[in-house]
């Protein structure tokens, strides 16, 4: 009995360490119970441990898709396709954690090369407090000559619960951030309970251990909205054109979010009375309406060097 039941602790030490690795849900490993806040409480072999397993937006599509919003202990990748979008990328980052449940009074590490920051610019401390309610204070930003010092003390601070997250800002598709780098930020995140964002400019989608990417880019802003509707000439909130590339539950979608630096939170912008492209018909059925006459030719007109007569040219088709 005793060497069954060591047996199966040593199972479920395994299953618990790749489950981490991997990024499951710690749902998947035991009986969960939410207490009186709501707050997700794991138990196994007697012992509780409280778990929030997700960073929601509050657009409610977008969180779905995700399976409950972004992982909140987790290595997550953000990708900005081209460095214009860089700043884009960063915006969500900024806005996502400006929502997390996290201690507000923790600080945030932000680290970068000098490339990096020389690209897209160091954050703005007036922005950060104005549009995500961020204090620049709570911001520490380290700024390495290489990028192997970067990776170094993103993995170091990766591990401690002190911060509130940690962004790793990189560029392109360089051959140190590797697979195992990956997993080892990503485990680290899962240990500490706290999220670490990859930011990356300029970069192809590459394996990576983190269990969702977004690939992130502006969108225009619309119409500022009153009681009286849309404001002509006016700009409204900042939008994000967010594409799902990699996550576990979900294939991949594409959304358009705004975010309400007011209320602080996203919503899903959609098309607004939809016409269809063909009109109804009174029987219910969708008939395209006559458009022209429909010339056939006769297949040695389409020999080389043979035009058709330009009455015959469709462009020249006349409306019946």
């Amino acid at each position: 009995m005793a060497t069954s039941a060591l047996a199966q602790e040593t199972v479920f030490a395994l299953r618990r360490k790749i489950a981490k690795i991997e990024g499951r849900l710690a749902e998947h490993l035991g009986e969960v119970e939410k207490d009186a806040t709501g707050e997700a409480l794991l138990r196994r072999h007697g012992l509780v441990r409280r778990e929030r397993s997700f960073l929601a937006t509050g657009a409610e599509r977008f969180d779905a898709a995700l399976g409950g919003g972004l992982p909140k202990a987790a290595l997550t990748e953000i990708h900005g396709p081209a460095t214009r979008d860089a700043a884009a990328a960063a915006g969500f980052t900024l806005a996502v954690m400006s929502v997390s449940p996290g201690p507000v009074a923790a600080p945030m590490l932000w680290i970068g090369t000098s490339e990096v920051f020389r690209e897209a610019g160091f954050p703005y401390a007036p922005g950060m407090f104005s549009l995500y309610n961020i204090d620049p204070a709570r911001l520490m930003v380290a700024q390495t000559p290489k990028l192997a010092d970067a990776l170094w003390i993103a993995e170091e601070a990766a591990r401690l619960k002190g911060f509130s997250a940690v962004l790793l800002e990189i560029r392109g598709n360089p051959s140190h951030l590797d697979l195992a780098t990956t997993r080892r930020l990503h485990f680290r995140a899962r240990e500490a309970g706290r999220p670490v964002f990859l930011l990356r400019q300029a970069a192809r989608p590459e394996p990576t251990a983190a269990p969702v990417r977004l690939v992130v880019s502006s969108a225009p802003s619309g119409l500022r909205r009153t009681f009286s509707g849309p404001l002509a000439g006016s700009i409204g909130p900042p939008g994000f054109t967010i594409a799902i590339s990699k996550n576990r539950t979900s294939p991949p979608t594409q959304f358009t979010l705004e975010w309400n630096p007011h209320e602080h939170s996203f919503t899903e912008r959609r098309a607004e009375n939809p016409v269809p492209m063909v009109p109804v018909s009174q029987r219910g059925t969708h008939i395209a309406q006559k458009t022209g006459t429909v010339l056939a030719f006769r297949p040695e007109e389409f020999a080389a060097g043979h035009q058709p007569p330009g009455e015959e040219l469709p462009v020249h088709r006349r409306l019946g």
